[in-house]
């Protein structure tokens, strides 16, 4: 009777014989089938992730050692690192780092606003500020979380807030505009012209924001800061440029793109990070005092997360001053991005042109480049990740190459030889005798 009941007041509720039907014969879902089965689809697809777990050096870096799927222990060079100036090995910072834990311990303890400002976290905010030549600057736990939380509660609190975002934008950035229902215009990569069209349809006196980065790290472009930045004065938008692959190595100082191009004054807010050149820890952003305060005091992604340790904040801050203090590091990893640029061109490899520091040679095909990262690991001891979808559209997957400042000639020449007798045999192999390896993104 009871049973009844219930299905009488179904059948009321859906008001469809056929929709009560299926509410009580579709079964429940096997959630693990269903993902078993995407992750199959992906593997197959060839942009799946395997990570290679790396036993890294400070001493012997860019050098590193392995476990191979037969457990024996091999060696390789790790040419898909961040730590461009291979500042996670420098000994000043190593022993920041040493000193300022066993005086301050390992972690924080809190957020910022219960006990996660330590005295560390405010020297580092100003040492940041004063190199973006900003009035204030906020620490995240990483520049991804400091673009989601910056952008959306700018959205989610700027009445009517537009955004311009390029096409080639960072995930982060495209995670921090879709989390707020603000109107979205997409432009052309690095298109001022369709950027300004976009701007001509927005009426002048509503909000606007443009986001864009410096260096694209899967293109390896440099954006026109300049042009962008007069477009934003002319109609009255705010600028946000996220500088993560530009910090630390472009600039009289090492603060970045902007600060190479005289720009530093016209663009609003600055997302960098600590974790890539500076090789340490975290993200931030820097702008005005009262940009830096409303997203300290309404960014519920800064107000709910524990604080980076005092430590880390120490030694990023010893790593900067470095960088600002010793211009030959800088001046030394550009000149091994051109030797490795001029050792590929006497070898015939081939790779797309640009004015940045990273390499890339197109693959265009997730189980070819997957496979190729896979050969140079095992036959060659070269680790190179292999870059697919979702990290870039299907058809432009590629292996992205990233010298440091601590590679030496004869990793150059061995990479080029490497790459030139497995690209120039390539129609000779059967790729599915190499299966795939660990390679992480």
């Amino acid at each position: 009777m009871g049973d009844n009941f219930v299905k009488k007041k179904l059948l009321v509720y859906y008001s469809s014989r056929e929709i009560l039907y299926l509410y009580w014969l579709i079964p429940g879902m096997d959630y693990q089938s269903f993902l078993s089965q995407r992750l199959q689809q992906l593997k197959h697809s060839g942009a799946y992730r395997y990570f290679l777990e790396v036993n890294k050096s400070a001493q012997h870096f860019p050098n590193f050692y392995y476990t191979d799927e037969e457990g024996q222990q091999r060696a390789a060079v790790n040419w898909c690192s961040n730590d461009y100036l291979s500042m996670s090995t420098n000994e000043e910072v190593i022993s920041k780092l040493g000193f300022v834990t066993h005086r301050s311990g390992t972690g924080s303890g809190g957020t910022r606003n219960i006990s996660g400002t330590t005295n560390h976290h405010k020297e580092l905010e100003r040492t940041l500020a004063a190199w973006h030549s900003k009035e204030a600057a906020l620490l995240f736990n990483g520049a991804y979380q400091a673009n989601v939380t910056t952008l959306q509660t700018l959205g989610k609190n700027i009445p009517g807030l537009v955004f311009f975002s390029d096409e080639r934008n960072h995930a982060s950035i495209i995670e921090g505009i879709r989390g707020c229902k603000n109107e979205k215009k997409i432009f052309k990569h690095n298109d001022v012209g369709h950027l300004e069209e976009l701007l001509q349809t927005v009426p002048c006196d509503k909000p606007k924001l443009i986001v864009f980065e410096s260096v694209y790290s899967m293109s390896g472009t440099i954006s026109p800061v300049k042009a962008i930045a007069a477009l934003a004065k002319r109609y009255n938008a705010l600028t946000y440029v996220d500088e993560v692959h530009g910090v630390g190595l472009y600039g009289e100082t090492g603060a970045g793109v902007l600060e190479q191009e005289h720009q530093q004054d016209s663009i609003d807010i600055v997302n960098g990070t600590l974790s890539k050149a500076v090789g340490v820890f975290g993200g931030y952003i820097a702008a005005s005092a009262t940009v830096v305060d409303f997203i300290r005091s309404f960014g519920s992604g800064f107000i709910f997360t524990t604080s980076l340790p005092p430590a880390i904040c120490a030694a990023a801050n010893r790593s900067i001053q470095f960088i600002q203090q010793n211009d030959k590091v800088r001046k030394h990893f550009f000149e091994n991005v051109n030797q490795l640029r001029a050792v590929f061109n006497n070898n015939g490899i081939n790779f797309r042109q640009n004015d940045s520091h990273i390499t890339i040679i197109p693959m265009e095909d997730a189980i070819r480049c997957r496979q190729i990262a896979s050969q140079l690991l095992e036959k060659h001891g070269i680790y190179l990740q292999p870059i697919n979808y979702p990290t870039v559209p299907v058809g432009e997957e590629c292996l992205r190459i990233i010298i440091t400042a601590r590679h030496l000639p004869k990793h150059i020449n061995h990479l080029a030889y490497s790459l030139k007798k497995i690209l120039h045999g390539e129609h000779k192999t059967d790729w599915q005798e190499f299966p795939a390896v660990a390679i992480a993104d």
